[in-house]
């Protein structure tokens, strides 16, 4: 079994800050992609940052210029520092990972249960 773990979320201040962690275990043979993604309140989730096993990162513009996604393949974590929060930051956030299990010769993505993020006076 794969299981993503989320930690880090809570209650913000705007502009605040906070960093996600989630870490993938279980039987895990190889990680592609990992990233983030956000739901709002009544809406769909949407991209947050993903970045790949060689580092390449993708950034949706609304994380442009106040989070950055970085990850530490050696012990299958991926991090999210959030700065300058806004209320509409609000939500929870998701870690997804494309990955090979050790029983499975094919990739498949994962998702965590995800944290809640408030940012709010």
């Amino acid at each position: 079994q794969v299981q993503l773990v989320e930690s880090g979320g809570g209650l913000v201040q705007p502009g605040g800050s906070l960093r996600l962690s989630c870490l993938a275990s279980g039987s895990i043979s190889s990680i592609d992609a990992m990233g983030w993604y956000h739901q709002a309140p009544g809406k769909e989730r949407e991209l947050v940052a993903t970045i790949t096993s060689d580092g390449s990162i993708n950034y949706a513009d609304s994380s442009k210029g106040r989070f950055t996604i970085s990850r530490d393949n050696a012990k299958n974590i991926v991090l999210l520092q959030m700065n300058s929060l806004k209320p509409e930051d609000t939500g929870v956030y998701y870690c997804t990972a494309v990955l090979k299990q050790y029983e499975y010769n094919t990739w498949r993505r994962y998702w965590g249960q995800g944290t809640q993020v408030t940012v709010s006076s």
